[in-house]
Protein backbone atom coordinates (compact mmCIF):
# COMPACT_ATOMS: atom_id res chain seq x y z
CA UNK A 1 0.00 0.00 0.00
CA UNK A 2 1.07 3.63 -0.95
CA UNK A 3 1.50 5.60 1.99
CA UNK A 4 0.23 8.72 2.55
CA UNK A 5 2.45 12.43 1.63
CA UNK A 6 2.76 12.68 5.18
CA UNK A 7 2.89 9.54 7.53
CA UNK A 8 2.69 9.31 11.29
CA UNK A 9 3.54 5.63 12.59
CA UNK A 10 3.04 4.79 16.22
CA UNK A 11 4.21 7.89 17.68
CA UNK A 12 4.39 7.96 21.10
CA UNK A 13 5.70 10.09 24.04
CA UNK A 14 6.26 9.86 27.10
CA UNK A 15 7.31 12.69 30.52
CA UNK A 16 9.23 12.40 33.48
CA UNK A 17 5.61 12.78 35.55
CA UNK A 18 7.95 14.05 38.82
CA UNK A 19 7.65 11.24 41.08
CA UNK A 20 10.20 9.00 39.57
CA UNK A 21 7.98 7.15 36.63
CA UNK A 22 7.12 8.52 33.49
CA UNK A 23 3.30 9.41 31.94
CA UNK A 24 2.32 8.85 28.76
CA UNK A 25 0.76 11.71 26.86
CA UNK A 26 -0.57 9.45 23.52
CA UNK A 27 1.11 6.08 22.23
CA UNK A 28 1.08 4.75 18.93
CA UNK A 29 -0.81 7.30 17.09
CA UNK A 30 -0.75 6.24 13.48
CA UNK A 31 -2.34 8.14 11.09
CA UNK A 32 -1.34 10.40 7.63
CA UNK A 33 -2.13 13.28 5.63
CA UNK A 34 -2.52 13.07 1.79
CA UNK A 35 -0.83 15.69 -0.73
CA UNK A 36 -2.21 19.04 -0.29
CA UNK A 37 -5.23 17.84 2.50
CA UNK A 38 -6.13 20.82 4.72
CA UNK A 39 -6.56 19.00 7.88
CA UNK A 40 -7.64 20.48 11.56
CA UNK A 41 -6.80 18.56 14.93
CA UNK A 42 -9.11 19.32 17.68
CA UNK A 43 -8.74 18.20 21.04
CA UNK A 44 -8.76 18.90 24.99
CA UNK A 45 -5.75 20.88 25.90
CA UNK A 46 -3.21 18.60 27.61
CA UNK A 47 -3.85 15.52 24.71
CA UNK A 48 -0.93 16.49 22.94
CA UNK A 49 -1.56 18.52 19.89
CA UNK A 50 1.26 20.69 20.29
CA UNK A 51 3.64 17.81 21.05
CA UNK A 52 2.46 16.31 17.95
CA UNK A 53 3.00 19.74 15.88
CA UNK A 54 6.08 20.09 17.45
CA UNK A 55 7.18 16.73 16.32
CA UNK A 56 5.65 17.49 13.11
CA UNK A 57 7.78 20.30 12.65
CA UNK A 58 11.06 19.11 13.96
CA UNK A 59 11.40 20.96 17.27
CA UNK A 60 10.80 17.76 19.15
CA UNK A 61 11.48 14.28 19.03
CA UNK A 62 9.06 11.39 19.88
CA UNK A 63 10.23 8.71 22.47
CA UNK A 64 8.74 5.91 19.81
CA UNK A 65 7.44 6.33 16.51
CA UNK A 66 8.21 7.50 12.92
CA UNK A 67 7.40 10.47 10.70
CA UNK A 68 7.66 10.51 7.17
CA UNK A 69 7.09 13.10 4.82
CA UNK A 70 7.14 12.54 0.88
CA UNK A 71 9.24 9.44 1.55
CA UNK A 72 11.71 10.88 3.83
CA UNK A 73 11.98 10.23 7.49
CA UNK A 74 11.21 13.74 9.45
CA UNK A 75 14.25 15.09 11.45
CA UNK A 76 14.92 18.42 12.71
CA UNK A 77 13.23 21.63 11.36
CA UNK A 78 13.96 22.27 7.86
CA UNK A 79 12.38 25.10 5.20
CA UNK A 80 10.09 21.73 3.81
CA UNK A 81 8.22 22.27 6.52
CA UNK A 82 6.90 26.07 7.69
CA UNK A 83 5.10 26.95 10.47
CA UNK A 84 2.62 29.86 11.86
CA UNK A 85 2.46 30.18 15.73
CA UNK A 86 -0.28 32.23 17.73
CA UNK A 87 2.02 34.42 19.26
CA UNK A 88 3.07 35.64 15.83
CA UNK A 89 6.81 35.38 16.17
CA UNK A 90 8.03 37.74 14.01
CA UNK A 91 11.07 39.47 13.98
CA UNK A 92 10.81 42.67 15.95
CA UNK A 93 13.53 44.74 14.59
CA UNK A 94 12.50 44.09 10.77
CA UNK A 95 9.40 45.50 9.04
CA UNK A 96 7.03 43.46 7.93
CA UNK A 97 8.61 43.23 4.15
CA UNK A 98 11.58 42.39 5.70
CA UNK A 99 10.05 39.75 7.81
CA UNK A 100 8.82 37.66 4.97
CA UNK A 101 11.94 38.84 2.63
CA UNK A 102 14.38 37.26 5.42
CA UNK A 103 12.97 33.66 4.71
CA UNK A 104 12.32 34.00 1.10
CA UNK A 105 16.19 34.73 1.22
CA UNK A 106 17.17 31.43 3.06
CA UNK A 107 15.05 29.17 1.22
CA UNK A 108 16.16 30.96 -2.00
CA UNK A 109 20.10 31.96 -2.16
CA UNK A 110 20.28 31.95 -5.42
CA UNK A 111 17.31 34.71 -6.26
CA UNK A 112 18.54 38.24 -6.79
CA UNK A 113 17.51 40.87 -4.22
CA UNK A 114 14.40 42.23 -6.51
CA UNK A 115 13.54 38.55 -7.42
CA UNK A 116 13.18 38.22 -3.60
CA UNK A 117 11.42 40.98 -2.64
CA UNK A 118 8.68 41.33 -5.96
CA UNK A 119 8.15 37.49 -4.27
CA UNK A 120 7.53 38.86 -0.57
CA UNK A 121 5.48 41.68 -1.84
CA UNK A 122 2.94 39.04 -3.87
CA UNK A 123 2.35 36.54 -0.47
CA UNK A 124 1.75 39.97 1.56
CA UNK A 125 -0.91 41.44 -1.18
CA UNK A 126 -2.30 37.78 -1.30
CA UNK A 127 -3.05 38.31 2.69
CA UNK A 128 -4.37 41.80 1.99
CA UNK A 129 -0.96 44.03 3.27
CA UNK A 130 0.26 46.20 0.73
CA UNK A 131 1.48 50.18 0.36
CA UNK A 132 2.91 51.83 3.52
CA UNK A 133 1.64 49.08 5.93
CA UNK A 134 4.24 46.56 4.44
CA UNK A 135 7.53 49.10 5.64
CA UNK A 136 5.94 48.94 9.35
CA UNK A 137 7.38 47.31 12.28
CA UNK A 138 6.11 44.58 14.03
CA UNK A 139 5.25 46.62 16.83
CA UNK A 140 3.46 48.90 14.75
CA UNK A 141 0.99 46.87 13.22
CA UNK A 142 -2.41 45.44 14.48
CA UNK A 143 -2.58 41.59 16.06
CA UNK A 144 -4.81 41.17 12.68
CA UNK A 145 -1.78 42.31 10.64
CA UNK A 146 1.19 40.84 12.39
CA UNK A 147 -0.80 37.68 12.02
CA UNK A 148 -1.16 37.94 8.42
CA UNK A 149 2.56 39.03 7.99
CA UNK A 150 3.09 35.90 9.87
CA UNK A 151 1.11 33.34 7.49
CA UNK A 152 2.61 35.43 4.57
CA UNK A 153 5.86 34.84 5.25
CA UNK A 154 5.11 30.75 5.78
CA UNK A 155 3.48 30.65 2.34
CA UNK A 156 5.96 32.46 0.38
CA UNK A 157 8.79 30.04 1.50
CA UNK A 158 6.49 27.74 -0.29
CA UNK A 159 6.82 24.35 2.17
CA UNK A 160 5.75 21.00 1.24
CA UNK A 161 3.78 21.63 4.50
CA UNK A 162 2.38 24.16 5.91
CA UNK A 163 2.40 24.19 10.33
CA UNK A 164 -0.41 26.14 11.94
CA UNK A 165 -0.81 26.27 16.06
CA UNK A 166 -3.99 28.16 17.12
CA UNK A 167 -3.03 30.77 14.52
CA UNK A 168 -6.22 33.02 14.69
CA UNK A 169 -6.75 32.28 18.96
CA UNK A 170 -5.59 35.98 20.11
CA UNK A 171 -7.38 37.85 17.51
CA UNK A 172 -11.40 39.12 17.72
CA UNK A 173 -14.06 37.30 15.72
CA UNK A 174 -14.22 40.05 12.99
CA UNK A 175 -10.45 39.69 12.51
CA UNK A 176 -10.47 35.91 12.72
CA UNK A 177 -13.06 35.34 10.02
CA UNK A 178 -11.33 37.95 7.63
CA UNK A 179 -7.92 36.20 7.62
CA UNK A 180 -9.55 32.47 7.87
CA UNK A 181 -10.61 33.56 4.45
CA UNK A 182 -7.36 34.86 3.74
CA UNK A 183 -5.43 31.99 4.14
CA UNK A 184 -8.39 29.65 2.29
CA UNK A 185 -7.69 31.81 -0.22
CA UNK A 186 -3.55 31.30 -0.49
CA UNK A 187 -3.94 27.78 0.54
CA UNK A 188 -6.71 27.26 -2.57
CA UNK A 189 -3.53 28.81 -4.85
CA UNK A 190 -0.68 26.83 -3.65
CA UNK A 191 -2.06 23.72 -2.78
CA UNK A 192 -0.08 23.25 0.08
CA UNK A 193 -0.58 20.49 2.66
CA UNK A 194 -1.85 22.36 6.02
CA UNK A 195 -2.16 21.03 9.66
CA UNK A 196 -3.39 23.07 12.04
CA UNK A 197 -4.46 23.10 15.60
CA UNK A 198 -7.41 24.72 16.48
CA UNK A 199 -10.05 24.56 19.92
CA UNK A 200 -13.28 26.56 17.52
CA UNK A 201 -15.34 23.77 15.96
CA UNK A 202 -16.94 25.80 13.77
CA UNK A 203 -13.31 27.46 12.32
CA UNK A 204 -12.11 23.91 11.77
CA UNK A 205 -15.47 22.87 10.01
CA UNK A 206 -15.02 26.32 7.76
CA UNK A 207 -11.40 25.47 6.57
CA UNK A 208 -10.96 21.61 6.87
CA UNK A 209 -11.33 18.75 4.58
CA UNK A 210 -10.68 16.33 7.69
CA UNK A 211 -10.72 17.07 11.77
CA UNK A 212 -8.74 14.61 13.79
CA UNK A 213 -10.35 14.46 16.75
CA UNK A 214 -8.15 13.61 19.90
CA UNK A 215 -9.11 12.03 23.50
CA UNK A 216 -8.34 13.16 26.94
CA UNK A 217 -5.11 12.12 28.21
CA UNK A 218 -3.12 10.54 29.52
CA UNK A 219 -2.55 7.85 26.92
CA UNK A 220 -5.04 10.12 24.27
CA UNK A 221 -5.31 8.82 21.38
CA UNK A 222 -6.86 10.09 17.51
CA UNK A 223 -9.42 8.51 17.67
CA UNK A 224 -11.73 9.71 15.20
CA UNK A 225 -11.16 11.50 11.61
CA UNK A 226 -14.35 13.04 9.94
CA UNK A 227 -14.45 14.23 6.73
CA UNK A 228 -16.18 17.88 6.28
CA UNK A 229 -19.01 16.72 3.54
CA UNK A 230 -19.79 20.43 2.61
CA UNK A 231 -18.37 21.23 -0.54
CA UNK A 232 -15.93 24.31 -1.13
CA UNK A 233 -15.57 26.81 -1.76
CA UNK A 234 -17.52 28.04 1.68
CA UNK A 235 -18.35 30.95 3.19
CA UNK A 236 -19.52 31.46 6.62
CA UNK A 237 -23.05 32.34 5.85
CA UNK A 238 -22.99 29.36 3.01
CA UNK A 239 -21.66 26.47 5.57
CA UNK A 240 -24.97 26.71 8.38
CA UNK A 241 -27.32 26.50 5.76
CA UNK A 242 -26.13 23.25 4.18
CA UNK A 243 -27.74 20.38 5.75
CA UNK A 244 -24.70 18.83 6.45
CA UNK A 245 -23.31 21.38 9.16
CA UNK A 246 -25.65 21.01 12.14
CA UNK A 247 -24.69 17.05 11.73
CA UNK A 248 -21.09 17.68 11.60
CA UNK A 249 -20.72 20.24 13.86
CA UNK A 250 -22.98 18.40 16.61
CA UNK A 251 -20.93 15.34 16.10
CA UNK A 252 -17.94 17.08 16.79
CA UNK A 253 -19.65 18.58 19.84
CA UNK A 254 -20.57 15.45 21.20
CA UNK A 255 -17.32 13.54 20.59
CA UNK A 256 -15.36 16.48 22.88
CA UNK A 257 -18.40 17.08 25.78
CA UNK A 258 -18.55 13.35 26.18
CA UNK A 259 -16.81 10.48 24.49
CA UNK A 260 -13.18 12.41 24.78
CA UNK A 261 -13.72 11.54 28.42
CA UNK A 262 -15.08 8.08 27.62
CA UNK A 263 -12.42 6.57 25.53
CA UNK A 264 -9.46 8.64 27.86
CA UNK A 265 -6.83 6.62 29.68
CA UNK A 266 -7.41 3.29 26.92
CA UNK A 267 -4.29 2.05 26.53
CA UNK A 268 -3.16 0.46 23.41
CA UNK A 269 -1.46 -2.94 24.19
CA UNK A 270 1.43 -2.50 21.74
CA UNK A 271 -1.32 -1.74 18.57
CA UNK A 272 -1.22 0.51 16.29
CA UNK A 273 -4.16 3.33 16.83
CA UNK A 274 -5.73 4.29 13.97
CA UNK A 275 -8.84 7.07 14.00
CA UNK A 276 -11.65 5.56 12.84
CA UNK A 277 -12.76 7.20 9.61
CA UNK A 278 -16.68 9.04 10.00
CA UNK A 279 -18.68 10.44 7.45
CA UNK A 280 -21.68 12.31 7.64
CA UNK A 281 -24.26 12.80 4.28
CA UNK A 282 -27.54 14.36 4.88
CA UNK A 283 -27.66 16.09 1.41
CA UNK A 284 -29.54 12.90 -0.01
CA UNK A 285 -32.40 12.19 2.70
CA UNK A 286 -32.71 16.34 2.55
CA UNK A 287 -32.93 16.11 -1.16
CA UNK A 288 -30.39 19.15 -1.29
CA UNK A 289 -27.68 16.81 -3.44
CA UNK A 290 -27.53 14.97 -6.71
CA UNK A 291 -27.92 11.77 -7.49
CA UNK A 292 -26.20 9.51 -5.76
CA UNK A 293 -22.74 7.99 -6.70
CA UNK A 294 -23.36 4.14 -6.65
CA UNK A 295 -19.29 3.64 -6.70
CA UNK A 296 -20.22 5.98 -3.37
CA UNK A 297 -19.69 3.93 0.11
CA UNK A 298 -23.16 3.89 2.27
CA UNK A 299 -23.30 7.24 4.21
CA UNK A 300 -23.38 7.28 7.92
CA UNK A 301 -23.01 9.27 11.19
CA UNK A 302 -21.69 8.39 14.22
CA UNK A 303 -23.82 9.69 17.44
CA UNK A 304 -23.97 7.47 19.97
CA UNK A 305 -21.53 6.74 23.16
CA UNK A 306 -19.30 4.50 22.45
CA UNK A 307 -16.88 2.47 25.16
Amino acid sequence: MTKPFLSIERLTQRFPDGAGGVQTVFENATFGLEKGEFVCIVGHSGCGKSTIMNILAGLAQPTEGVVTMDGRAVSGPSLDRGVVFQNYSLLPWLSALKNVTFGVRARYPDWSREKVESHARAFLAKVGLEGEAIHRKPSQLSGGMRQRVSIARAFANQPKLLLLDEPFGALDALTRGTIQDELLKVWSETGQTVFMITHDIDEAIMLADRILLMTNGPFARVAEAVEITIPRPRTRTGIVEHPNYYAIRNHLVHFLSERSRVLAGQQSGGAAQSPEPVRIDHTIEAGAGAEADPATPPLRAVTRSRA
